[in-house]
């Protein structure tokens, strides 16, 4: 924004690392972990998508694992482990995760069973907002 701009005007270049989104962090093992600040960006670019039914939204906002029981559509040729952003059914991006099986292996599956590794979520803004620039 202009504001964040003018801002970062009155502080030397020399200690101006970036102004701007921080769309996330290293951990400690030099793995990049997206934040939720990223999701407005990412989401509509987004190759590989879940759309979770209504009564699932909540837990994954709360920071749970969407199990296949909660699981409303998700896009084909999904990879195990591929990155993907949670939608719900009314198409509004609630965050990111990690596909924990494949769509093959989504058919199959119990549905207690595990389908989407949570990463982040909107419901972090209110979680998290303290630590979230």
């Amino acid at each position: 924004s202009e504001k964040l701009l003018k801002a970062a005007a009155s502080v030397p270049r020399d200690s101006l690392v970036a102004p701007g989104t921080c769309f996330g962090k290293f951990t400690k093992t030099q793995k990049f972990r997206l934040s939720i600040t990223a999701l407005d960006f990412l989401a509509p670019y987004a190759k590989y998508k879940v759309w979770v039914k209504p009564g699932s939204e909540q837990s994954f906002l709360y920071g749970n694992h969407v199990l296949k029981s909660g699981l409303g559509r998700i896009t084909e040729n999904t990879a195990q482990y591929q990155g993907v952003v949670v939608y719900s059914m009314a198409d509004v991006p609630l965050g990111f995760g990690v596909a924990a099986k494949s769509t093959q292996e989504c058919r199959k599956v119990d549905p207690m069973a595990i389908v989407v590794f949570h990463q982040a979520d909107v419901g972090e803004y209110v979680r998290n907002e303290d630590t979230l620039t």
